[in-house]
């Protein structure tokens, strides 16, 4: 046989999931599972979510087309709910778990026992003074003693010497922060199976009545009962915004003021209420979050034969830019002879730029302007099939054209009408604002808040208090104090001399050995 041959064990399944389980929970891991969590959802922060706003989702798919397709295989505008951030979520909680319970047992003991003894060699303490002392070696170590209580160390005699320690608090404060995360997560998970969450976008003047058919979208929990929706009454009577028109550079044109008054009514009782961005109201039990706005032209359509067949503002959607250019769709199902659709861009402040296009160079309306192109034929609204109502399929419909045999480009400012080539016209009647609002119930909104407090209270014990041990030896009239540091501490040192000043003082004292140890801080452990 070989002796120089080695054969390395093999682990073995079993060792293989001992191994896993023992990363899993150590806190490094759990670290880096809430640092990944943390990116994982930075792309539902960046891209359209349909939980909250599935226009803007189907938007962005036809725009980009087999890149949008691609994103919403993985999930990407279903982030919260997918399969990979679920993963991520449950592997913390587990990690988590793992970490605090056998760390909370360690904890516990460690404040049960007693401060360990003064190792054989003091003078290898980060924190180190010795100087002489003629009193009482007992009468000293008393006196030692009841000094370090009175600074709050937990002291116990060891024959020669009294041993303190302090600064439990700290590795408190860190479980306590573990622990509040832990609650604040499964607090998230709790809400989000027992509340609801739904969007309605709400038109200047119109009243929100809450019940399931009223909303745009709605997503209750699993074990949510719709049938238990509190009743209440929204309406918005106005809306204001302000951009900043003096600034320039970049500030130019930044929202500076979001304000909706509204008036809520419950059990038959209405009270005026100022909802702004994050300043929600609260209703029924119910928070009511402002999450967006917008412009709502309001368009006069009349058919062949002077019937007005749609009338009324419609929701058209910002692009995004510092203008606020909007667009949207306005459809005509009841126009006689044929059905209408138009697809239109609203200019809240139209102006020309340099390539003579139209542009809207300001948010607020100024000048405001609406251009449209208009479609004849089947708008397909009785295939059963459902559309959104920010697009217009036009596959089965035939674009309006002028005398030229040109399309048709309807361009109206407030009061104007143009004539359509069917015989019927389309007025632009004037403007109305329109506010998105998220109404969610969450029952676990209190014991998040204090899972949050728990949080920096517990982050700010294991940051700002230090864990330390100190001795104080006395034998043959010399006496010794160190002190030894379990982590960072640059008070240390500061503290085993302003000890021995303490106790110099308290009683006849030779300086003539003094001296503190800087290079110990290098070379100490934390034996006992």
């Amino acid at each position: 046989m070989d002796k120089s041959t080695a054969t390395q064990p093999q682990l073995g399944f079993f060792g293989m999931c001992r191994w896993a389980w023992r990363q899993l929970t150590t806190m490094r891991v759990a670290l880096i599972l809430l640092l990944i969590l943390a990116l994982a959802a930075i792309p539902g922060s960046l891209l359209p979510q349909r939980i909250q706003d599935p226009g803007r989702v189907t938007r962005f798919l036809e725009d980009n087309g087999a890149w949008g397709q691609f994103l919403d295989t993985i999930q990407m505008f279903d982030v919260y709910s997918s399969i990979w951030f679920s993963s991520i979520y449950l592997l913390l909680m587990i990690s988590l778990v793992g970490c605090v319970i056998p760390r909370s047992a360690q904890h516990w003991k460690a404040m049960r026992s007693a401060p360990p003894k003064a190792p054989r060699r003091l003078g290898r303490m980060p924190g180190y003074v010795a100087f002489t002392s003629a009193t009482d070696s007992q009468e000293f170590l008393d006196t030692a003693q009841t000094r370090l209580r009175k600074l709050g160390y937990r002291t116990a005699r060891h024959g020669d010497h009294v041993a303190a320690e302090r600064g439990y608090l700290r590795e408190t404060g860190n479980l306590v922060f573990h622990i509040s995360l832990l609650v604040a997560t499964l607090t998230m998970a709790i809400g989000s199976l027992f509340g609801y969450q739904g969007q309605r976008i709400l038109i200047e003047g119109d009243t929100f009545t809450n019940s399931l058919v009223a909303y745009d979208s709605f997503e209750p929990g699993a074990y949510y009962d719709p049938d238990t929706l509190p009743d209440f009454r929204l309406t918005l009577d106005k809306f204001t915004s302000a951009f900043d028109a003096d600034s320039p550079g970049a500030q130019f044109g930044q929202p500076r003021v979001f304000e909706a008054e509204v008036t809520t009514t419950v059990d038959g009782r209405s009270e005026n209420h100022t909802l702004k961005v994050n300043e929600p109201v609260r209703v029924g039990g119910t928070g009511v979050y402002l999450t967006g706005n917008g412009y709502a032209p309001e368009v006069t359509v009349r058919d062949a034969t002077g019937k007005v067949v749609q009338s009324g503002p419609t929701v058209f959607v910002p692009d995004g830019g510092p203008g606020y250019t909007s667009e949207g769709v306005i459809k005509v199902p009841d126009a006689a002879g044929t059905q209408m659709g138009f697809v239109g861009v609203f200019l809240p402040t139209a102006t020309q730029n340099d390539k003579g296009e139209l542009v809207s160079s300001f948010a607020e309306l100024r000048n405001p302007y609406l251009v449209m192109s208009g479609y004849t034929g089947d708008l397909g609204l009785d295939s059963g099939v459902p559309q959104s109502v920010y697009t217009l399929e036009a596959d089965s419909m035939t674009q309006m054209t002028d005398a030229s045999g040109e399309p048709l480009v309807l361009e109206l400012g407030v009061g104007q009408t143009q004539q359509l080539p069917n015989g019927g016209s389309v007025t632009f009647d004037g403007v109305k604002r329109y506010v998105a609002v998220d109404i969610s119930q969450d029952p676990t909104q209190g014991l998040m808040l204090v899972s949050a407090i728990c949080v920096l209270l517990g982050l700010g014990l294991s940051l700002f208090v230090p864990r330390r041990r100190m001795w104080v030896r006395v034998a043959d009239g010399r006496v010794e104090v160190a002190a030894l540091a379990r982590g960072e501490d640059p008070m240390v040192e500061r503290a085993a001399k302003d000890l021995a000043a303490d106790l110099r003082d308290g009683g006849p004292a030779s300086a003539e050995d003094s001296r503190t140890s800087t290079t110990g801080s290098r070379i100490a452990s934390e034996r006992d």
